[in-house]
């Protein structure tokens, strides 16, 4: 078969170059700035194009080699600090020549523990070298580094036909300022401060020349630091100082609920999964936002932070009341009113408008899902002073939705595609270029009405009902709950497609149903606008052997036009698409294809080499004794790939939440096989809270409630 090739990878998509970064890499983030290191904790963005030192998508320090005697040192293992933001690294010496008049030293006579810690705008690196040898030594320990201040999407591969002027170094005894001034006109510095005083210290290199005794320690201190003039808008400075109070302000919020399990392999998971997410969590001015993912997508994303927050939301919602007052407050304005935010970058090629992402709001579902998210919120919190606060937003939002969204009036949420370098040509979470098409493999014509993007404006009209009726608005909520069912009942006329057994992927500017098996149909069950015996079809096909891979659901059916299972959506598994399916699963009672995809993540979370779930893996078939093949510049971690564990407990669980009448719901729920019991310490609804432990059993889930405190009831509905 033979395609349309006019459309081909975006030119802004990140290229793939031999060795981006080392697999065991070191990625270590707080705030707006995020490190990325090799597992000796060095950076070598000539060698590995991913690494370095990065602040408001630009890159501080390129290079940042540390040398023993010269030499690069053997690597004896590192590991990562969790919600420390800090890595913990073992190194030592290798066999070194004598010269220079030093003696000769054996392999493995000097210890070095390196230590790295970040904080908001910047890191401090510590060193410990001990003398494990018998007689003193004169040690020569060497670090080089540079700073190119590249812009994230040079380094993901964009090129630029003009560049800003790098400033002459200024060095002083103890410290050396790196500077560069853009072409946006900001004056952005790198300032490295060592301590002792070194013995020699240049523009690219500082060394240190001291004897270290038998027995002997010796310790050095670095910190690299960031700064912009004038700072970015996100710009939140914590220095040192400050990090214990941030650490404290995160776990009292985002570990508010605990989830525990005797099982310590999949303890770890939860513990992974919850240490990532709170890594990418960045205080703005107006509450925690997770940003999307490291290295490529550390910023704020409207769809992901929406969706992310869903995710965890039934463990502690303090992450949905920062992302719906963040994005309320960067709503558009303009002939766009209402729309929300699809991401925010602060880097020199979005000020001069190399790129269009500095405040872009280029996806068609932020906007409904934020109205979505707020609704979930009160179901969950019943704050109803946060929909005083929200309404005048989700007014807009819906106003947007019905004028600009829905450029035809039709009833459908659609986007035009923008002119060639204004903009994502997709505006749907699969947005590659080629991820809408038809059966023939024809890429789709705009404008493109996406089968998901109806059931989020479904979900955002049932929930704007809701809000309304909160406010005493009960004329207002009849017509939005009127809305709901039409949208409901289009939806099923235009998109079901009888043949394929699911939903259409898409209508095309003819209202032309691309008629291919996507595992979008699958959150027309995450947002309930599909009917019950086409739900049971739907989930039907997506656990079936042309989509699920035996790790999980594969975007796109093998054997279909375009499918790749090397590709970035056309055949890969995305755990956030799996568990907001996991979700539709639980809503509409299937248990048994619950517990197999459910089943299926946990296998592949075991193989993981870190545990960790990441953006996506490729969608081959499942292997024996083998692991999940990766796609190679995945983000690790990544926001809604972090939660999306957390999201596959509440579905595993079927949990619910009636705030109104201060009551939590297990309805139908089903553990996989890995799991024998577990127990939520400490979760809340109002100003109560209880611990509920779930046991497996051959035919069923054993609930228990061990601690109630307060009024909240607990309802098993088996």
């Amino acid at each position: 078969m033979h395609f349309d090739d006019r459309v081909v990878d975006s030119e802004f998509a990140i290229g793939t170059p031999k060795k981006l970064m080392e697999d065991q890499a070191l990625v270590l983030k707080r705030g707006d700035t995020f490190g990325v290191f090799n597992p000796a904790g060095d950076v070598d963005a000539r060698l590995r194009p991913a690494e370095g030192l990065f602040r408001a998508d630009t890159r501080f320090l390129s290079r940042f080699r540390f040398l023993l005697g010269r030499t690069e040192p053997l690597l004896l293992s590192s590991h990562l600090g969790g919600l420390e933001a800090g890595a913990s690294i073992d190194l030592t010496n290798v066999d070194l020549p004598e010269g220079n008049g030093r003696l000769p030293l054996s392999s493995r006579t000097i210890h070095v523990l390196r230590k790295k810690r970040m904080y908001d705008g910047g890191f401090r690196e510590e060193l410990r070298l001990h003398n494990y040898g018998s007689e003193t030594v004169v040690l020569d320990c060497t670090f080089l580094f540079e700073a190119d201040f590249a812009d994230v999407f040079e380094v993901r591969g964009k090129g630029r036909s003009k560049r800003g002027r790098l400033r002459k170094p200024r060095i002083r005894p103890s410290t050396v300022t790196l500077g560069y001034q853009g072409v946006d006109g900001v004056e952005r510095t790198t300032r490295l401060v060592f301590s002792p005083t070194p013995t020699e210290l240049g523009a690219k290199a500082v060394r240190y020349d001291f004897p270290l005794q038998v027995g002997g320690e010796q310790k050095i201190e670095i910190d690299v630091e960031c700064f912009a003039q004038p700072e970015p808008k996100l710009f939140i400075r914590s220095m040192p100082s400050r990090t214990k109070k941030r650490e404290g302000h995160l776990r009292r919020y985002l570990g508010q609920a605990a989830i525990r399990t005797s099982d310590e392999h999949i303890q770890e998971w939860i513990d992974q999964a919850r240490a990532d997410l709170e890594m990418l969590v960045t205080p703005t001015r107006e509450g925690l936002y997770p940003f999307a993912g490291v290295p490529w997508f550390s910023a704020v994303f409207g769809r992901d932070g929406i969706l992310t927050a869903l995710q965890y939301l039934w463990l502690d919602p303090h992450l949905a009341q920062g992302v719906l007052r963040f994005l309320a407050a960067h709503q558009a304005k303009g002939e766009e009113e209402g729309k929300i935010l699809h991401e925010m970058r602060q880097g020199e090629m979005a000020a001069t408008g190399e790129v269009p992402f500095g405040l872009y709001y280029g996806s068609i579902d932020a906007t409904p899902l934020f109205v979505f998210l707020a609704g979930a919120l009160y179901a969950r919190t019943g704050d109803k002073r946060m929909v005083e606060r929200l309404w005048p937003h989700i007014d807009l939002a819906l106003r947007w939705m019905e004028t600009r969204g829905d450029r035809d009036g039709d009833g459908f949420l659609e986007y035009a595609r923008p002119p060639k370098g204004q903009g994502l040509w997709n505006q749907g979470w699969k947005d590659s270029d080629d991820a809408i098409f038809h059966a023939d493999g024809r890429i789709a014509e705009g404008p493109i009405a996406l089968c998901e993007v109806q059931g989020y404006a479904y979900a955002a009209w049932e929930s704007a009902a809701l809000l309304a009726r909160v406010l005493e608005k009960f004329e207002a909520a009849r017509e939005m709950q009127r809305k709901a069912e039409w949208l409901r009942q289009r939806f099923e006329e235009k998109f079901w497609c009888e043949e394929l057994g699911t939903y259409a992927l898409a209508l095309d500017g003819n209202k032309e149903p691309c008629r291919v098996a996507a595992s979008n149909a699958g959150h027309a069950l995450f947002s309930g606008i599909a009917s019950p015996h086409r739900a049971r079809r739907v989930a039907e096909l997506l656990l079936g052997p042309r989509f699920f891979s035996g790790w999980g659901i594969r975007t796109l059916a093998e054997g279909s036009p375009r499918y790749n299972p090397m590709s970035y959506h056309n055949g890969s598994v995305w755990p956030h698409d799996n568990s907001l399916i996991a979700l539709g699963l639980a809503r509409y009672g299937l248990s048994a294809e619950l517990r197999k995809l459910a089943e299926g993540l946990f296998c592949a979370l075991d193989y993981l080499e870190d545990h960790r779930l990441p953006e996506l893996f490729c969608g081959f078939p499942r292997r024996p004794a083998s692991a999940p093949v990766r796609y190679p510049i995945a983000c690790r971690p990544q926001g809604w790939a972090s939660g999306s564990l957390f999201a596959l407990l509440a579905a595993c669980l079927g949990i619910r939440f009636h705030a109104e009448v201060e009551e939590i719901r297990f309805e139908k729920p089903v553990l996989p096989i890995q799991v024998e019991d577990l127990l939520l310490h400490g979760l809340t609804l109002k100003k109560s809270s209880v611990d509920v432990l779930f046991r497996s059993h051959i035919r069923d889930v054993a609930m228990n409630v061990v601690r109630r405190r307060g009024g909240v009831s607990v309802v098993l509905v088996s």
